[in-house]
């Protein structure tokens, strides 16, 4: 599919599709080839996410990342996806400060990447800040259960709302945030059936990563579903591909070849003409006597 024939996917495009029923895809990523990709299959949500800490950048949490960082990575991608709904990951320390730091930093995503919302962890401790990006102008998308940033007083990365207090908490926070202004928001890691009931009562789209099959729409970590993580592979991840094995093999195959001698073929460089290289040794002989 070509850039001129994929319609730009808006907000109300997704509110659209949300009201007939046509499930949302959504993915994370990261760079310009990786977005060319997803733009090409036409996915209609692309998240730039603070992942990218482990994912690309090696890191073993989301925390080290930085604005720079996010905003730098989220301009590729909105070169190789122009028309996906494109959401900037607020990183750790962009919005939990003031308001007015979560306003000025989402502010960057939509100057200098282009971006068509922001995305946030938290529930009712966000609210204002929430609101106050909202009053921006910047649509905000919500991010409830397991929240990365937080995974330290989460109890690491693990299902959240198991008991019926956490999970009336999430329904809690999910009703909250809606009325504050977010215009969509992701479950990370929740029952399904705690899924099934905030998606029932959400009048936004609500995108399910590890939460089930009820949600408006699911999430996959581009990473995840092509095997290019090494770490691990969590359990709600599925791989379409292995590219990061059709990668190994790859590069072990080059590093043989050209031990032994059998790249680069002829075909893989340039030659020169007979006249031309006799001339030049002789300029060069010429030198040398001198």
């Amino acid at each position: 599919m070509s850039d001129s024939e994929r319609k730009k996917v808006t907000l109300p495009v997704l509110y659209e599709k949300m009201a007939q029923g046509t499930p949302l895809t959504m993915v994370t990523c990261y760079d310009y080839p990786m977005a060319y990709l997803v733009e090409q299959a036409g996915i209609d949500i692309v998240l730039v996410g603070d992942s990218l800490g482990m994912t690309i950048l090696g890191y073993d949490s989301t925390l080290p990342v930085t604005m720079d960082d996010m905003v730098r990575h989220a301009q590729a991608v909105r070169r190789g996806t122009p028309n996906a709904w494109l959401v900037g990951d607020m990183p750790f320390m962009s919005y939990q400060p003031s308001d007015e730091t979560a306003v000025r930093n989402a502010g960057r995503f939509m100057a200098e990447a282009g971006c068509d919302a922001i995305k946030l962890e938290g529930g009712a401790e966000v609210l204002s800040r929430v609101r106050a990006i909202t009053a921006a102008g910047i649509p905000v998308m919500g991010h409830l259960g397991l929240t990365p940033q937080s995974a330290a007083s989460l109890g690491g990365f693990r299902l959240q709302g198991k008991t019926a207090a956490q999970a009336k908490k999430i329904v809690d926070d999910a009703r909250a945030l809606e009325e504050a202004g977010c215009v969509a928001i992701l479950l990370e890691l929740v029952p399904d059936r705690v899924c099934r009931l905030v998606t029932e009562r959400a009048r936004i789209p609500i995108i399910s990563l590890g939460s089930g099959p009820d949600a408006h729409g699911q999430l996959l970590i581009f990473h995840d579903m092509f095997g290019l993580y090494p770490k691990f592979t969590p359990k709600m991840a599925k791989k379409y591909g292995d590219a990061g094995k059709v990668i190994q093999d790859g590069l072990e195959r080059y590093v043989q070849e050209v031990r032994e001698g059998v790249f680069p073929e002829p075909e893989r460089y340039f030659g020169m003409k007979d006249q031309e290289y006799e001339e030049l040794v002789r300029l060069l002989k010429e030198e040398d006597e001198r």
